[in-house]
């Protein structure tokens, strides 16, 4: 109980410190926003229409920075994350909530695809080292040091240029309306075959790498060797005594990265023209989108937290040591 307490506590004060960052970086940067959009769209505005839209956006120059970080908590708890600056007038919450999908299905699905199957190949690469699997190594040591972004070019330019098999860049066909419907779903799916390929092929080798090290470490703890001396079947010794241990480290890194999938691989979804959330944050780099950087930002910061705990719970269940220190 006392475990689950401080974990709570833990995760509360950075949930705030992570907040209040959000809302400090931004009014730190250079640029003015507001103006921004003004010139943007050519306007010539009043002095009371400038700072209406001030006031709007949730920074107002007369407003001192407690007043707007204290308005800036209440907009938090009634769900109101501003208006978007890029995508204006649309709010900061609908663009999260139409890019957001994208993303996690695609870099999500890919990603936890990739961990088990990177796992599993790990636990019998390590079970039986010194054999001739050993010698897809080098290959998963190489694949682990490409970035995404790499892997997509070439992908782009063997699948979809020389041989055009996919499609080069987008979600789904031009001319559909994204709905439930099959058409659009083929479409969709068929669009996430590069991106996701991508994802999977450059990020399943380190899964692989760190499960087979684990495997041929714990393989030489006195559990395992009492676990064969009893004769138990060897899939039981390898994966109830072995593996069982072994992927420990490989839950925290599964974690993270789950946590890290709202994000997006901005540079793949750039690539690909993906219109997940990671490009929508390029979009809103670019465009100084104050409102939108931070509610894309408070997403990433949750999502990483929601992922640390549910470490902490699959920590307790594998781990009997975690539940007696609980």
């Amino acid at each position: 109980m006392r475990f689950v307490l401080r974990r709570c506590i833990f995760y509360l004060v950075t949930a705030w410190a992570a907040v209040t960052v959000n809302f400090v970086i931004p009014r730190v940067m250079p640029g003015d926003p507001v103006q921004a959009l003004i010139n943007r769209y050519q306007g010539q505005l009043s002095t009371d229409a400038v700072e209406s839209l001030y006031a709007l956006f949730g920074l107002d120059p007369d407003a001192s920075i407690w007043s707007q970080y204290v308005d800036y908590w209440g907009r938090l708890f009634a769900g109101d994350l501003g208006l978007s600056f890029t995508f204006f007038p649309t709010p900061v919450a609908d663009v999260i909530l139409q890019s957001l999908p994208w993303t996690v299905a695609l870099v999500g699905v890919a990603s936890v695809l990739s961990f088990a199957v990177g796992t599993l190949i790990g636990v019998m690469i390590g079970w039986r080292r010194g054999t001739w699997a050993d010698g897809i190594l080098p290959v998963t040591a190489f694949l682990s040091a490409v970035p995404y972004f790499w892997l997509g070019l070439i992908a782009i330019m063997l699948l979809a240029v020389t041989w055009p098999v996919f499609p080069t860049s987008g979600g789904y066909d031009g001319g559909l309306v994204p709905g439930l419907y099959p058409e659009f779903i083929g479409s969709a799916l068929w669009h996430s075959i590069l991106p996701a390929g991508t994802v999977v092929i450059s990020s399943v080798a380190g899964w692989i790498l760190g499960m087979r090290n684990m495997m041929v470490t714990v393989s030489s703890e006195d559990y395992v060797t009492v676990a064969q001396a009893k004769g138990l079947p060897e899939r039981q010794v390898m994966f109830g005594y072995a593996a069982r241990n072994a992927v420990l480290p490989q839950v925290s890194g599964f974690a993270l990265s789950l946590g890290f999938i709202v994000s997006g691989t901005l540079v793949m979804e750039m690539v690909f023209s993906y219109p997940g959330v990671g490009f929508v944050l390029y979009q809103a780099t670019g465009g100084q989108d104050y409102p939108l950087m931070q509610g894309i930002f408070l997403i990433i910061t949750l999502a990483v937290l929601v992922a640390n705990m549910l470490a902490d719970v699959a920590y307790v269940l594998l781990d009997p040591r975690t539940r007696q220190e609980a």
